[in-house]
């Protein structure tokens, strides 16, 4: 690992939003340093600074938009991390990362995913070499892939299902993000992991199905995510199923209207999903569990086979993931170039900051 770097500035992009202003919140009670709080409306990101009980001589706030490269680079300028909570994941791609590196910071994202990735490491940038950057520090994809090592602590595993998702609100640019979730470098529709390979068309959706912290019957489409692939390489897993979950059909109904339609610019799909989520929500509230079951080669072994979390709010809790990330890089915790917050995060460390976090209802390891 990396010698523990000099406390600094953290700066926080996307600080008026849900995960930003939770991050906001999390890296100040931590006390990692001195915070800088960026957004495109400076007011609303003031607004959520005090309201995430940040003193206001604690974080100082910048207007930024990201797509301006020279405010972009005036943010960065001087912070030792910044944590990336803006969106759409699909524009920020790698542009954050690199402005970051730039000014010699360390960098995380809350989102980003495989596909940023890669457009970091075509032509990396030479600051790799002594800096980290971190994608994808948040709930899914992040403790989807980090938390169910915990299962394979005590011996391999002959299968591995996990299961994450619930009620959450859509907004327009998470649709989008949604609606691109196919395709190279995202994953693979009805498909598992076993001896190995990806073995396409091997699973159906679960329809009406009762799962052990879900709240009643749920709807599990199959979904092997880049993510839980490498999930799967990593453990040596000789299968892994992985589902997402919802409480109803009408969002994998509305994301398959809209994959159908190819000839239709995705923007004009995004009303549907965003509906969709909404009448999900409407239904009984915002909730997501993740549910991770293991089967051990050895069957005697000891050791946890069931890992289950509930939190009332997605988002949010990818603001406790992204902090949590911000810290490891400031206690020296992440070695350089770019990684995956699933591949250099503490899994047991990060269950037990989230068993401690009030935006977690239930954790169940046994």
């Amino acid at each position: 690992m990396s010698a523990e770097r000099e406390s600094g500035t953290i700066g926080v992009l996307g600080g008026s939003g849900t995960v930003g202003r939770v991050a906001v919140n999390r890296l100040a009670e931590a006390g990692t340093g001195s915070l800088r709080v960026g957004a495109r409306d400076v007011e609303r990101a003031r607004a959520a600074v005090r309201e995430a009980g940040v003193a206001a001589s604690r974080a100082r706030v910048l207007g930024v938009d990201l797509r301006d490269p020279a405010q972009l680079a005036a943010f960065c300028s001087g912070c030792s991390v910044v944590v990336n909570c803006a969106g759409p994941s699909y524009q920020v791609l790698d542009t954050v990362a690199r402005a970051a590196l730039a000014a010699g910071a360390d960098y995380v994202d809350a989102a980003g995913d495989t596909v940023a990735m890669r457009a970091l490491s075509a032509e990396a940038p030479t600051e790799l070499e002594t800096r980290s950057a971190v994608f994808s520090a948040g709930l899914m994809p992040g403790l989807s892939g980090l938390l169910p090592r915990l299962l394979a602590e005590d011996g391999p595993l002959e299968r591995l299902d996990t299961y994450v998702g619930g009620a959450a609100a859509i907004g327009p640019l998470s649709a989008v993000d949604a609606l691109l979730t196919r395709g190279p470098g995202f994953g693979t529709a009805l498909a598992a992991w076993r001896g190995g390979a990806v073995v396409p068309n091997a699973l159906s959706p679960l329809r009406s199905v009762a799962l052990p912290g879900f709240r009643g019957r749920v709807h599990a489409w199959p979904f092997l995510s880049a993510e839980a692939e490498e999930l799967a390489a990593t453990l040596g897993v000789d299968e892994l199923r992985n589902y997402t979950v919802y409480v109803s059909e009408r969002i994998p109904e509305a994301l398959a209207g809209a994959w159908a339609r190819d000839d239709v610019p995705i923007e004009e799909h995004v009303p549907s999903v965003v509906a969709a989520a909404d009448a999900d929500v409407a239904v009984g509230g915002p909730w997501y569990t993740l549910l991770f079951h293991a089967r051990p080669r050895d069957r005697d072994r000891s050791g946890p086979t069931r890992l289950i979390l509930r939190t009332p709010d997605s988002y949010a809790l990818s603001g406790v993931v992204a902090a949590l990330a911000a810290r490891s890089l400031v206690e020296g915790g992440v070695p350089p170039g770019t990684h995956a917050a699933a591949d250099v995060l503490d899994p047991r460390r990060t269950l037990d900051d989230l068993v401690a976090d009030a935006l977690v209802d239930e954790v169940d390891l046994g």
